[in-house]
């Protein structure tokens, strides 16, 4: 395995004391080519004026919908033409105010672009009622007299799938003008947990005085010091708790938006209108929820056999995440990690690695971390005629390694779906969008165990691995079966108080955990701080695109070109099919409980495997 340390060139003395890095002096390889979606701002700026004048001209398509194959035609490439356009101007400007949030150029191209974005939404709205108005018969017969409306069988038919949940143009006018009303809930907890939450300031295990912040929650507790994970984490949750009556009613609301939302739209529950939109059965959550509640026992071991390992008398959940193997430590230069990257994607064929590559060398990846840049790391996802790009904030860890392949998981999903899918499928679903990314970080990581120097980085990355399991597949499981458990207990018209709340949450957490883990009060107020629960229904996603990767990965290892073959398909089908349908093409069936039963019995394997090795 490859190491190193930072390549001094690309430092200046004040940029070895600041710790950040200035963008002038970073070689143009390491940063975004924003010159692929326009040459200039200029241009983004003539291509704005010209779609703005298109708002207008749509309602010149309201009312002839129904009349003739070739009016729904030119009303849909019309729209068709407008949402190509808009997408690449929200891309550019969107990376542009990454690059420097401070900058307010770029940040006040992005909040107009948002204001045109919601009124073209205005303004094609009538679009879906009026074609729901023409009989299924009369839209069959379109098709057939109009080639050219053959692509649009897929979109049509999904409309269709969802007539009895579609209001009637006034109504869904109406939909449109309270939506920012029912956004209010979640709006009000970012800015109440981002902006105005207090920390309080504590020492750090140097001694030194450390502000609390949510960004350093994660390093904090992965911290070899007990004493200060302990104090980390008990400060941390001060203000959610001092705020618990705020958050709470904050959580209430946004549940009772939700249900307003499905109610409205002629929804049975929550659950089933958020499903719904990618044509999900209720099946594949229960089967999740219940199938992980069944098999929880690797996880209880893991719990058991780090409290041992640890030699702790009661183990907390600060102590969940901290490393049993704490000797290793390295540094990786980016170099390191496309080469470590493109050596773990070989069972992935020819094609794929030079695509790869191809991004590597083509300025797809904007690399470090500069003053003012977004912090984290993303892929730019589907932007029609356009490449997609990757966000990172490189700094030399193994962490940065595993963010660089997830992320080229997305970006190569993306590619390849805009390359092979007409506009209306050229994207893909919430449901699937973790799988290829995923995919990508179990492969490297049979990589890295394979070439592991030692026993002890051996061991290091069957934990990380271990850890991947327990935060993305038994974490986001635990979430999805108490935001299932609120939303029904909302629907026989029972307060959610901040005591119902933490209540639940604690009962779940000491499920989940088993009999070794200690509950603190702290940890009861989770439900006060996960963005994720108004996101209505969505971590259970994050769950099954994790069982489908191990098993589509362990697929692409064992039977080679069938399975790859079969791989690459998914990855170029975009949303042509329901994602369900999608995955079942590449050999993954997720109405079935055999791809999480797989996870649980990878853990087992792991355990087993470390404990050997031990």
């Amino acid at each position: 395995m490859l190491s190193g340390i930072k390549n001094e060139k690309y430092l200046d003395h004040e940029e070895i004391n600041s710790g950040l890095l200035k963008r002038e002096n970073i070689d143009d390889k390491y940063k975004w080519n924003l010159k692929d979606i326009y040459k200039s701002d200029e241009d983004w700026e003539k291509e704005f004026k010209e779609i703005e004048n298109k708002t207008i001209e749509l309602s010149k398509f309201m009312g002839t919908l129904g009349k003739s194959a070739e009016n729904l035609l030119k009303c849909l490439k019309y729209d068709e033409k407008i949402g190509i356009i808009l997408d690449r101007l929200h891309l550019y400007a969107m990376l542009a105010k990454d690059l420097d949030l401070s900058y307010e150029k770029y940040q006040g191209m992005y909040d107009r672009l948002m204001i045109l974005a919601s009124k073209l939404s205005a303004a094609s709205s009538f679009i879906k009622p009026e074609i729901l108005k023409i009989s299924e018969d009369k839209l069959n017969n379109f098709i057939n007299e109009n080639k050219d409306l053959t692509i649009y069988r897929h979109l049509i038919d999904d409309l269709l799938r969802t007539k009895a949940h579609t209001l009637s143009a006034d109504e869904e006018r109406i939909m449109a003008n309270v939506s920012p009303a029912l956004q209010v809930a979640s709006s009000v907890f970012g800015l109440l947990t981002n902006a105005d939450l207090k920390f309080p300031t504590i020492k750090d295990e140097n001694g030194n005085d450390i502000e609390i912040t949510q960004g350093r929650y994660s390093s904090a507790m992965y911290s070899l010091d007990r004493d200060y994970r302990k104090r980390f984490y008990e400060n941390f949750y001060i203000p959610f708790v001092e705020h618990k009556n705020t958050l709470g009613a904050l959580f209430s609301g946004n549940i009772k938006a939700e249900y307003f939302n499905a109610q409205t739209r002629n929804y049975s529950s929550s659950r089933e209108a958020a499903l719904n939109a990618n044509n999900i059965p209720l099946s594949v959550y229960d089967n999740l929820v219940n199938t992980v509640s069944q098999n929880l026992e690797p996880l209880h071991r893991w719990a058991s056999l780090k409290k041992k390992i640890l030699n702790l008398d009661s183990f907390h959940a600060y102590d969940a995440y901290v490393t049993l193997f704490p000797s290793v430590k390295k540094k990786y230069l980016f170099e390191d990690g496309m080469k470590m990257v493109l050596n773990s994607l070989n069972p992935l064929g020819d094609k794929y690695i030079n695509d790869v590559k191809f991004a590597f060398n083509n300025r797809w990846i904007d690399v470090f971390e500069t003053k003012s840049k977004r912090s984290g790391a993303y892929s730019s996802g589907t932007t029609f005629g356009v490449h997609p790009y990757v966000l990172l904030n490189w700094s030399d860890e193994l962490n940065d390694i595993f963010t660089l392949t997830h992320e080229m998981g997305h970006n190569m999903h993306s590619y390849y779906t805009g390359e092979s899918q007409p506009y209306p499928y050229a994207n893909y679903s919430i449901f699937v969008a973790e799988v290829a990314s995923t995919v990508n970080e179990a492969l490297l990581l049979d990589y890295l165990i394979e070439k592991a120097e030692s026993k002890d980085e051996k061991l290091s990355l069957i934990e990380k691995n271990i850890n991947n399991i327990v935060t993305t597949f038994y974490r986001q499981t635990l979430f999805a079966k108490f935001e299932q458990i609120v939303h029904e207990i909302n629907y026989k018209g029972e307060a959610l108080t901040p005591d119902v709340l933490s209540k639940l949450y604690g009962e779940l957490h000491l499920q989940f955990w088993g009999s070794e883990m200690t509950l603190d009060d702290e940890e009861t107020y989770t439900w006060a701080r996960v963005p994720h629960f108004y996101y209505n229904f969505y971590v259970y996603q994050y769950a099954t695109s994790f069982a489908a990767s191990e098993t589509l990965s362990q697929k692409i290892k064992n039977e080679g070109n069938v399975a790859v073959e079969k791989y690459l398909s998914f990855l170029h089908a975009g949303s042509s099919d329901y994602p369900i349908e999608v995955l079942k093409k590449a050999g993954i069936d997720m109405t079935t409980s055999t791809p999480i039963i797989a996870i649980t019995k990878k853990m087992t394997k792991l355990l087993d495997l470390l404990e050997s090795l031990i």
